[in-house]
């Protein structure tokens, strides 16, 4: 499977020590199976002036099986509540493998009302599962790093 990474500079080493905190997934290396989605997240980057590079990587899913995961298929009260965790700082999973749907602008504002007690849980679930979700895969330790292995990289 081929998995993109969206930035303003190729990373051909992918590493956990840049990671952000508090984050949907929690710390770890971000990337997707959609090239759109990629190229949405260079668009922070050419906006102020950077370029927009993708990183493309190979990665053999036959190990995974290695790997403690978590996959969402789909926007659920599992899913919110993960990511408010996580971006509370308040994760304390060992997941390697975090899958699941992106908050983006329209799904993180749904996300901030619930955070904020301005809506219940069921509310907050019932807007999102009109969202089509995008797809990211947080690498979150070096055994699952291992896994991803370096292709190329283009500018937009």
């Amino acid at each position: 499977m081929i998995l993109y990474h969206g930035s303003f500079l190729e990373i051909a080493e992918p590493d956990l020590v840049h990671s952000r905190p508090n984050v949907d997934f929690g710390r770890g290396f971000y990337v997707t199976p959609l090239y759109e989605q990629a190229a949405k997240w260079c668009g922070k980057f050419i906006r102020r002036g950077k370029d927009g590079i993708i990183s493309c990587y190979d990665y053999d899913e036959r190990w995974e099986s290695e790997l403690k995961t978590l996959k969402f298929d789909s926007y659920s009260e599992e899913w919110l509540t993960f990511i408010l965790n996580c971006r509370r700082g308040k994760d304390s999973t060992d997941y390697d493998l975090v899958t699941g749907g992106v908050a983006n602008d329209k799904v993180f504002n749904t996300v901030e009302l619930y955070f904020d007690g301005l809506i219940d849980k069921t509310e907050a679930i019932n807007r999102l599962r009109y969202e089509k979700p995008n797809l990211q895969v947080c690498f979150r330790t070096e055994k699952a790093l291992s896994l991803l292995h370096f292709e190329r990289s283009e500018i937009l």
